[in-house]
């Protein structure tokens, strides 16, 4: 026999399933909580007012939030400080400008075989032995000088150019490394940013699936669900904890790449920084051909390789310096200070046995008129150097056309698919909140449910990852064109 009852807003008429729910309230109604599936507690209408009756703890709370959020906002930080401190304390970038440094001291010694070399020699002692007229032991010394410049030298020349070009490459590479590290930074904000924003969304969905367990459990205890119901929730809103702490990952370790681009302390006591911003969608509107054209003579890598032709041109042209002629003026000089007086040497002249100072002026010629291979080695070594550098550089002009095309057909796509998605977010939107509200009442089952709330969770999801791909589109736009630091004969740099 089945009978049925009506249950009222005063619960006057009970049924068996609303008078076990009234004994389950009763009994934990001396803590002034409901119980609701074992594990959640939710606060009674009687608790939730005398909560309202205690503003200490209010204030307590709101000064928690007010130092939470303040401690945040320290720690924030832009993209574009992240960029500045990137290029100012980036270990990289650090390293690069040191050997720039260094490329100075190699010019220095480039270029030292066309200046003159100027040497200095002094001899000093004791002579002593059985001279008449003289005493045994008596003190000596001497001076001697020597100098030599270069007349001509087939290899001063390109040694000169060698020099500058050594002092260009490192200026180059320290160009590449701000390019390279910008990016890396730029793109590890951008995955922060992205991560974030899908922690945010799938929290603010978690909270929307808590409310509708709390509602599957109210109609459960009024007995107008099964539990079938209410545990389906339960499962559907758990259903998100891998996610969510899957996309905390991941923003973490973005973070920690940012941190060390910027050069930041990673010990136990260091400050996490936290991005600050959110990612938007701009369409982008570039010029092919005109983009192309300049990246061909912006980017810091052609420039690169362009120096490493150079510099190889001009090694090849010093090794062949060698099958030439040399052309040196010398001079030699050697200073007695004191008079010294050698062995008699069978001479009848006073003079003869007398050390004076002299000096010697003369032009020295050297030619190398057979090779041995040494030099025909060095040339030939040089020379397939040259050409493998011309070779990277042909590769990477082609490359640069390929990769702009690229992203450029990237653009247009991406923009294609946010422009649809959307509209459809909008929808999804909408059409989660009827079906949770029809839920509510009965007229939806979780099955519905659980598919409108995942429809709107991957097209939110999508849109968002439209709006990240957008953003690293551009910034390998950026990088593929040469905007992030711009050379010039000087080391100045402009930041885009």
């Amino acid at each position: 026999m089945k009978a049925t009852f009506t249950l009222n807003r005063e619960f006057s008429t009970c049924s068996r399933p609303a008078c076990h729910a009234e004994a389950r309230r009763r009994r934990v109604g001396g803590a002034g909580l409901r119980a609701i599936s074992g594990h959640r507690v939710i606060p009674t209408l009687r608790t939730a007012k005398r909560l309202q009756k205690t503003p200490t703890a209010h204030l307590v709370i709101l000064s928690i939030i007010l130092i939470v959020a303040s401690i945040a906002s320290a720690n924030a930080i832009t993209l574009d400080a992240a960029l500045a401190r990137t290029l100012e304390k980036n270990p990289e970038i650090l390293q690069a400008k040191i050997a720039l440094e260094q490329a100075a001291g190699r010019r220095l010694v480039l270029r030292s075989n066309g200046l003159p070399d100027v040497r200095i020699q002094g001899i000093v002692g004791i002579q002593g032995g059985k001279r008449a007229g003289q005493a045994d032991t008596q003190p000596f010394g001497f001076g001697r000088g020597f100098f030599t410049q270069p007349l001509f030298d087939a290899a001063v020349p390109p040694s000169r150019r060698r020099g500058d070009i050594e002092v260009l490459l490192a200026k180059q590479r320290l160009n590449v490394a701000v390019v390279e590290q910008l990016h890396t930074a730029r793109i590890a904000f951008y995955t922060a940013l992205f991560d974030d924003s899908l922690r945010e969304l799938g929290e603010a969905q978690q909270q929307r699936l808590t409310e509708n367990v709390t509602t599957q459990a109210d109609r459960y205890q009024a007995g107008q669900a099964d539990r079938g119901a209410m545990t389906s929730a339960q499962l559907l809103e758990r259903e998100l904890n891998p996610r969510i702490e899957e996309m905390r990952r991941g923003y973490q370790g973005a973070v920690l790449t940012l941190a060390m681009c910027m050069g930041s302390d990673l010990g136990a006591a260091a400050e996490v920084v936290r991005p600050e911003g959110e990612l938007t969608f701009e369409a982008a509107n570039h010029n092919l051909e005109s983009e192309t054209a300049e990246a061909l003579e912006d980017r810091a890598d052609l420039k690169l390789a362009r120096t490493l032709v150079r510099a190889a041109a001009e090694d090849q042209k010093i090794m062949q310096a060698a099958y030439y002629p040399a052309l040196d003026a010398t001079m030699t000089g050697t200073y007695i200070p004191v008079t010294i007086q050698s062995a008699n040497g069978g001479s009848s002249r006073r003079s003869d046995d007398i050390i004076s100072s002299d000096a010697t002026a003369g032009v020295s010629y050297t030619w190398r008129v057979i090779d041995n291979g040494k030099v025909g080695g060095q040339v030939a070594r040089a020379r397939a150097i040259r050409e493998m550098n011309e070779i990277s550089l042909r590769q990477l002009e082609t490359n640069v056309a390929l990769e702009l095309k690229r992203i450029h057909n990237n653009f247009h796509a991406i923009e294609g698919r946010w422009k649809s998605l959307n509209a459809a977010v909008t929808s999804a939107d909408q059409n989660v909140t009827v079906v949770q509200r029809t839920l509510a009442e009965g007229l939806s089952s979780q099955l519905e449910f659980r598919t409108a709330e995942s429809s709107f969770l991957e097209t939110k999801s999508a849109l968002l990852s439209a709006a990240f791909q957008q953003n690293v589109a551009r910034a390998e736009w950026d990088r593929a064109t040469g905007r992030y630091f711009q050379f010039s004969g000087d080391t100045a740099g402009k930041l885009h």
